[in-house]
């Protein structure tokens, strides 16, 4: 409808839909001065996460800017957006003047609005001690456009003064950025390792909250919740942390535009990561890890759900949690197959009946029970089911080990050295077994955490304790699988030894009357 037929049919309206047009007129430019763009839904769980600190982002397009500048003008009362250097912010400048209408309360010069009670600053941070300008400046809203530009320190710096003395004020940090370029955002990675670490041992979906604390040597110990969580013999209050990915085809101004035909154009890893925003692209294993990422892909590739059916459970490996924030999972192996892992809280699971009872719930074909009693966690529940008649062999990964590398050039500095190793060897897509594992993000996270490192001739991986302390999380899952497969062998001579006697049969666990 053109302009001039719509001043027609307003003139033509009667004196009181005039007055409930004005009225429907007043009311919308009383609105917001912007809002997420409608059908955008990762801006919108953004907008609203309740994260204290969020990255959002991932994918070029996905209107990462349009969110700082959005919450500035809309959810904050004092608030920083940074860049890397002055000459960035131009473009945010712009934006900002459509969103307001006008340039009416920005003061160009010193880069800082007022409007209507609100304050937005601009900032930049590329020159040397440039953080220190804004030291004891408080904010309640702090932005990062393109964080992956920024330096680790400087923005931890500056996030020291995210405070508000309105108590009805929220807090938050928002970073938006596309994946690193380069080493100078290889932190974002370690930031949110839930969401982006492929080696972190217990993923998080996007949106999901999750909660750490900063320990006083600056690593990130992630917890299991709010509150404060003693480190060190300091009680430190946990932050909540969240990822939630945006992308091209979530911007609706954007995705039909030439804009994605020149993502397409670039090189790789480039294009993944400013297409699609995979912060995995172009990355490599980590220095010393234990198990390669490809081999753990391999194997995965190799999976199908039917691919046990036929054959009989050789093993169940048990790894017990006993309480607490780690899982009792079980792995079932069925000759060169895994079973998806099956998982029972810590809390669900705090005494040896109750691991016994998920053991008898799973087991199948007289099948041996291999558990971990690495700590004496699993020592009740091994009597339980020795009691009930099932094989069961205990493992404790701190013990020694005689065996040696495939080579027979190295030792192993301990047993669960020993297991990790030789199922790195059985993985191994020239000279390994085609073990075939489920495409489990969990499993694959956790089998390619551990890193080795020599001990004179010993070979020693990282303990559970190392890993828990480095990323935060246990490796229960990739423990279940690897104690499965140890005694794998036995395990098969066993089976292939036993025979049918008359009057008997195989049970769900073990040999049984008729």
């Amino acid at each position: 409808m053109d302009p001039q037929e719509v001043d027609a049919r307003i003139a033509a309206m009667l004196a009181d839909g005039k007055a409930r047009l004005d009225t429907m007129l007043r009311a919308g430019a009383a609105g917001p001065l912007w809002a997420p763009e409608p059908g955008n839904a990762p801006q919108i769980a953004a907008y609203n996460s309740p994260a204290d600190i969020l990255l959002y982002g991932g994918a070029a397009g996905g209107g990462k800017s349009d969110l700082l500048l959005g919450l500035a003008v809309t959810a904050h009362l004092r608030s920083v957006i940074f860049r890397r250097a002055y000459r960035d912010i131009k473009a945010m400048e712009d934006r900002l003047i459509a969103i307001l209408g006008g340039r009416a309360g920005y003061h160009v010069n010193d880069m800082v609005l007022h409007h209507e009670g609100r304050m937005l600053e601009f900032g930049a941070l590329d020159r040397p001690r440039s953080e220190y300008n804004w030291q004891g400046r408080p904010h309640d809203f702090i932005g990062f456009d393109e964080g992956a530009q920024l330096s680790e320190a400087k923005v931890r710096f500056t996030m020291g003064w995210l405070r508000t003395e309105d108590p009805g004020q929220r807090c938050r940090v928002v970073i938006a950025s596309n994946p690193p370029m380069g080493p100078e955002g290889e932190w974002l990675p370690r930031w949110f390792a839930p969401w982006l670490d492929p080696s972190f041992p217990q993923p998080a979906a996007p949106g999901e909250l999750r909660w750490h604390v900063l320990r006083a040597d600056g690593s990130i110990a992630w917890v299991d919740g709010p509150g404060k969580h003693m480190f060190d013999g300091v009680a430190l209050e946990a932050m909540s942390a969240s990822f939630i990915p945006a992308r091209l085809a979530d911007n609706r101004y954007l995705r039909d535009s030439g804009y994605r035909a020149r993502l397409m154009n670039m090189p790789e890893p480039l294009r993944s990561k400013l297409l699609h925003g995979d912060f995995s692209a172009g990355r490599e294993d980590a220095l010393n890890q234990a198990i390669p990422g490809d081999w753990i892909a391999k194997a995965q590739g190799r999976w199908t759900p039917d691919g046990g059916r036929g054959i009989r459970m050789t093993t169940l490996g048990v790894d017990v949690a006993q309480g607490g924030g780690d899982d009792t999972v079980l792995a079932a192996l069925h000759g060169t197959w895994f079973a998806p892992p099956v998982r029972r809280r810590g809390i669900d699971t705090t005494n040896g009946p109750a691991v016994a009872a998920v053991v008898i719930e799973q087991i199948r074909d007289g099948a041996l029970v291999v558990i971990d009693l690495t700590g004496g966690w699993g020592g009740s529940a091994r009597d339980h089911l020795l009691a009930l008649g099932m094989r069961v062999e205990p493992v404790v990964f701190s013990q020694a080990s005689r065996e040696r590398t495939r080579d027979g050039e190295l030792t192993f500095l301990n047993r669960r050295a020993a297991l990790w190793w030789k199922f790195r060897e059985a993985l191994d897509p020239v000279q390994g077994d085609a073990i075939a594992l489920p495409p489990d993000r969990r499993l694959a996270a956790q089998l390619a955490g551990p890193t080795w490192r020599l001990k004179g001739n010993a070979i020693a991986i990282e303990s559970k304790e190392e890993i828990r302390k480095r990323l935060g999380a246990s490796t229960d899952d990739a423990d279940a699988v690897i104690l499965a497969w140890s005694q794998r062998e036995d395990a098969l001579r066993r089976q292939g030894k036993r025979r049918l006697q008359p009057g008997r049969h195989l049970g769900p666990y073990g040999w049984m009357g008729t």
